[in-house]
Formats: C-alpha cells, sequence, structure tokens
C-alpha cells in the first residue's frame, strides 16, 4: 500500500512539475503589449509620409469617432494622432495633386497607414484605381482646448 501511495505521489509531483514548466514556456512566447507602438500618444510633426487609403462604402452613414456621420461626399478622413477637427493637407507623392481634408475619425489602432481618406478626398488625389497611395500629410491648423483654431 505505502508502495502504491508513494508511485502517486511521485506521479503527482511529475505532472506539476510538468504544467508549470509548460505554463512557463508559453508564458514566455505571448505577445508584449508593451512593445507595441502606440500611435494616437506618438507626436506629430508638422508634416510627415506614409500610407494612404480611402474608407469602404460599408461606412456611409455611421457615426466616426468625432460624433459625425460619416460621408463619401465630404472632404474628411481617418487619422490616429492628430486631434480631431484638425485640418490636413495631403499631398500624393506620385504626382502632386493635393487635398485640405478634415480629421474627424480614428483608424484601427492595428492599421499601418498614417490616413484614411473619403473617396471624394482620394479622386482629388486621383488614386487612379489603386488602394494605397504614398503621401505627405501636412498640418493646415490645429485645434486649441478652447475650440478656436490657430493657423501655423
Amino acid at each position: 500500500m505505502f508502495r502504491v501511495v508513494m508511485k502517486f505521489l511521485m506521479v503527482m509531483i511529475f505532472l506539476t512539475l510538468f504544467l508549470m514548466s509548460s505554463h512557463i514556456l508559453c508564458a514566455q512566447k505571448k505577445y508584449n503589449k508593451k512593445s507595441k507602438i502606440n500611435y494616437r500618444k506618438a507626436e506629430f510633426v508638422d508634416s510627415s509620409i506614409g500610407y494612404a487609403s480611402f474608407y469602404a462604402d460599408k461606412f456611409e452613414g455611421r457615426k466616426t469617432s468625432s460624433g459625425e456621420l460619416f460621408s463619401q461626399k465630404k472632404l474628411t478622413c481617418a487619422h490616429n494622432t492628430l486631434p480631431l477637427g484638425t485640418m490636413i493637407r495631403v499631398v500624393n507623392l506620385a504626382n502632386d495633386s493635393s487635398v485640405v481634408v478634415k480629421v474627424n475619425d480614428r483608424l484601427n489602432h492595428r492599421n499601418p497607414r498614417i490616413v484614411d481618406l473619403s473617396k471624394s478626398a482620394a479622386k482629388k488625389l486621383v488614386f487612379s484605381g489603386k488602394g494605397v497611395i504614398k503621401v505627405r500629410v501636412e498640418l493646415v491648423n490645429k485645434v486649441v482646448e478652447d475650440n478656436q483654431t490657430k493657423t501655423q
């Protein structure tokens, strides 16, 4: 009887150690959220270069982050770091066409693009059938906390 109990305890100890070691190994492989860049906390300089896309039609009529209803006909965009209501100039680097748009929405935090435009803004930039283009985003004015605009 004593041997059976000892074998049982040895098996339980072995299983416990095995499960603990596999848990530690799995914990080391987990995604580290601190290493991820949070674009909403990133500092924006007066001009930056990156990629732009345009909204899908399914967002038509939905509320944006600013509370406005989204329309493909308005000159608006989504940007992660600039305050809502900021006016920016987006310049297509391929053909130097530009458009001034208002930031009224946010991008998904996983989206690597710097701006997402409405279709009317994309047409003014002459996307020419492409879904993503390289652009330069320039700050036109900033929204000051008391809702007055400050021209730069």
